[in-house]
């Protein structure tokens, strides 16, 4: 018989507020990240700090926040009403404390429970929280949620308002580095959100007038637009729609009460819901649904009572009241859109021509294609059954919900020696792989028709399920795992190309990635150093000094599984696809992809050195 573990009261343990978090962290601020990703932890920290400037701000208090992002060392400094001054180490140090418990203060905040400031603090391997108000000021610091220094009530001259200062702490958030990229675009949807604030980053200011037609415009080419933003707002309620010339699937973004709700809840289905009633009663035809939302470009802002997400990071809303005396989330919004958009429709006849061939023309094309996609989808569920192509993940075996899936990553390699690699060293709960049967084919300028034609495009889009939107995407990351050579380079643009073409959503919402992998191996007897560089990998011979052993590795199939394991595990690098605000998808794509021109063959002259540098090594 089996000797059984005591279990008593010395096993039981209460951890304090601060234990907690830094053993939980996903708990509070989902996953921890290096910063590569939109939604890595480090921008959820300056999130929650900023949400609580945000807030003043909607109850009418200070105008400006300003933020300051030096390295790893974040400020955050509003002119708010400031912290109330004998609660300065309480609201940021105890959980259940907190200005967001009383309704009548704060109606409609993005703050919950007054958690957020108290994860930043617990997370942070520095942190200083200081308020100004009434003429006096009082500031605490913090290492890692412990209190360090606490500095008494004294006079001051200092504006009214609150200022943060923390640095991540990089035991938890290993080899981070800020991206501005990705603050910048934060931010950019907190000044949609509230016009007439003013924000100011690194010196840069950031001012929105017309909300979220200002976000449309920003995020999309005019020429590409089918007809002008229709813009609508109403009490609680702010809503900005058109349709585009080139794109094929459906783009949303949506908010709660400042909140960019990336997953959406039931405020996007709702409005996805209601545009599609307004328009089919308005021309007084059944329209398929997704001929009408074809091609939608559109966002949506509400506002609502105590709202309800489906996590703490607060990326879906599950919500189904407006709170108080309105109705239903699903009845407000139908309501709005029905009153408002059927308005602007019988005023502006030319849109709703436009709007009216849009949906006939996507009809057609649905018609047309009905048939190949039905064949598509067979050849995709019987390869999927006899081949190789795709190693899924266990995730998806065992757990349906979306939440879930925010975990995974799929890995798009080529060949099979590199595949094998990955798929060898891969964590099978979350990384899936899928392996490419050489290169694929350039699809600048064809159609959709041929992403069913094609069996890898085809194989693809079925392992991402992405053929009717994002809406079901299986892999929250899609990772471009070629080697660094100029076969690599090239497999890569030609998968970015059909990206860019066909689901450029994908990219905008932060979705695809390449995969960094070292370029050299330096070691001795002693150590081992993988290096990315020139630079690192001279850095490295210093370190190690004498002549340590150097690798060069030229594809990812010379790399073994059991080196591979470090490349894509805790330690991952992930260089983010970005699009260039300043050009067009169809800019970009006719430079690098359409026939030769001269200001291609010019650029290639002048960037050929880096190439050969390259080829070189």
């Amino acid at each position: 018989m089996s000797q059984q573990t005591k279990y008593t009261e010395d096993n039981i343990r209460s951890l304090d507020w601060k234990e907690h978090i830094r053993m939980r962290p996903g708990m509070y601020i989902g996953k921890l990240g290096d910063g590569s990703a939109a939604d890595d932890g480090i921008y959820i920290l300056v999130k929650e700090v900023l949400d609580n400037s945000i807030d003043e701000f909607v109850m009418g208090a200070g105008k400006t926040i300003e933020i300051s992002i030096q390295g790893n060392k974040v400020t955050v400094r509003d002119y708010g009403r400031g912290i109330p001054l004998g609660k300065v180490v309480d609201v940021v140090s105890k959980m259940n404390t907190g200005g967001k418990y009383d309704t009548k203060a704060f109606k409609k905040s993005v703050g919950l429970n007054g958690v957020g400031t108290k994860a930043v603090n617990a997370l942070s391997n520095y942190f200083r929280v200081e308020s100004n108000r009434d003429g006096k000021s009082a500031s605490a610091e913090f290492e890692r949620g412990e209190l360090t220094n606490k500095e008494n009530l004294e006079e001051s001259s200092r504006r009214k308002g609150t200022k943060v200062t923390f640095i991540p702490d990089e035991t938890i958030f290993k080899n981070y580095k800020f991206r501005n990229e990705y603050v910048s675009k934060m931010l950019k949807n907190y000044v949609y959100l509230n016009p007439g604030l003013t924000i100011i980053f690194n010196g840069e200011k950031y001012f929105s007038e017309n909300g979220l037609k200002d976000l449309l415009e920003d995020n999309n080419n005019l020429e590409d637009m089918l007809y002008p933003i229709i813009h609508l707002k109403g009490n609680d309620i702010e809503v900005a729609i058109t349709h585009s010339k080139t794109q094929y699937s459906e783009e949303y973004h949506s908010f709660v009460n400042g909140q960019h709700t990336t997953q959406g809840g039931t405020h996007q289905s709702a409005f996805r819901e209601a545009i599609v009633k307004t328009i089919r009663e308005f021309f007084g035809k059944n329209f398929d649904a997704s001929d009408i939302r074809k091609s939608i470009v559109s966002a949506i802002a509400i506002k609502v009572m105590e709202p309800v997400f489906e996590s703490q990071t607060k990326t879906k809303l599950g919500s189904t009241e407006m709170g108080g005396d309105l109705p239903t989330v699903r009845t407000y919004i139908n309501d709005f859109v029905k009153r408002k958009l059927d308005n602007y429709l019988h005023r502006n006849t030319e849109v709703a021509d436009k709007l009216q061939k849009k949906i006939l023309q996507a009809e057609k094309e649905r018609k047309e294609l009905s048939g190949i996609r039905k064949l598509a989808r067979e050849r995709a569920k019987k390869a999927s059954l006899h081949n190789k192509k795709l190693r899924d993940c266990r995730i998806h075996l065992g757990d349906t919900k979306k939440e879930a899936h925010l975990q995974t990553t799929l890995f798009i390699t080529e060949g099979d020696s590199a595949s094998g690699s990955i798929t060898k060293s891969r964590n099978v709960n979350t990384q899936a792989v899928f392996s490419l049967k050489g290169k694929p084919l350039n699809s600048y300028g064809l159609s959709k028709k041929i992403v069913y034609e094609n069996e890898e495009f085809n194989l693809l889009q079925a392992a991402l399920n992405i053929e009717d939107g994002l809406e079901d995407l299986r892999y929250n990351n899609i990772v471009i795992a070629t080697d660094a050579d100029v076969d690599g380079m090239h497999i890569r643009l030609l998968l970015i190309t059909f990206f860019l073409q066909f689901f450029p959503e994908l990219i905008k919402e932060g979705h695809l990635y390449i995969l960094e992998t070292p370029l050299f191996r330096v070691r001795d007897k002693k150590e081992t150093i993988y290096c990315y560089s020139e630079e690192e990998k001279q850095n490295a011979i210093d370190k190690l000094r004498g002549k340590p052993e150097i690798t060069r590795f030229k594809g990812l199939g010379e790399i073994s599984p059991n080196e591979f394991v470090h490349f894509i595990g805790e330690d991952i690098r992930l260089d983010p696809v970005m699009l260039d605000k300043e050009k067009s998808i169809e800019e970009m794509l006719q430079f690098y992809m359409g026939k030769n021109t001269p200001d291609r063959q010019k650029f290639i002259i002048e960037n050929l050195k880096v190439e050969l540098d390259l080829v070189e090594e």
